[in-house]
This record gives structure tokens, C-alpha cells and sequence, in this order.
């Protein structure tokens, strides 16, 4: 448990970490300018971290958004492919069902 103005019941797990000497010294600078605990920090340091990459998935390119540069750039050659498509495609699976009946 421990106290920031908020009493934090949740259980905490010792967990060692190793540091480069410039990280250290800024860890330290920090939890003496904040009066607060180098371990203290640190938590607030994965926080951080953690909600910055919550907002960077909720904010991340969905499947249409990678591929909208690539939607109506091709060219059917002047052919109108997407005219009556519908009843093109009524007629092919017409067709292939009289195919399959006459077997």
C-alpha cells in the first residue's frame, strides 16, 4: 500500500530493473523534484506509457483508411465493367444452374 494523497490498497510485487546510468539519473532527478519515490516514478513512467499507446491503437488506420489511396484509381479502359453488373451476374448463375439440371 502505498499514499499520494489517495490510499492505494492494490498489491505491489517487488520487480528489479536495470538501468543505464543516464536513466538512473534522470529517475532519481525526477523523484526528487516531485518528493516522490523512485519506484513511484517509474509506475507513473509505465502509465504514461501505457495510455499513450491505448491512444495510439484508438487512433490507428483502419483497414478502409490503409487502402482509400488505392479505391477508384484503376481503369477499365472505357469497358463500363460496373454497368448492370447485377443482371450480368443473375444471368451467369442462371446459366450454371440450367448447366448443373442437364447433367
Amino acid at each position: 500500500m502505498y499514499y499520494d494523497g489517495v490510499i492505494h490498497a492494490e498489491v505491489q510485487v517487488p520487480l528489479s530493473v536495470r538501468l543505464d546510468s543516464k536513466t538512473e539519473n534522470v529517475v532519481k532527478r525526477l523523484a526528487r523534484e516531485r518528493n516522490q519515490t523512485r519506484s513511484h516514478v517509474i509506475r507513473e513512467a509505465i502509465a504514461a506509457f501505457e495510455r499513450d499507446q491505448t491512444t495510439e491503437s484508438r487512433s490507428a488506420p483502419g483497414p478502409w483508411e490503409a487502402l482509400a489511396h488505392l479505391v477508384g484509381v484503376a481503369d477499365s479502359g472505357g469497358q463500363r465493367l460496373s454497368e448492370r453488373t447485377g443482371d450480368r451476374f443473375t444471368v451467369l448463375l442462371r446459366t450454371k444452374a440450367r448447366a448443373r439440371r442437364t447433367r
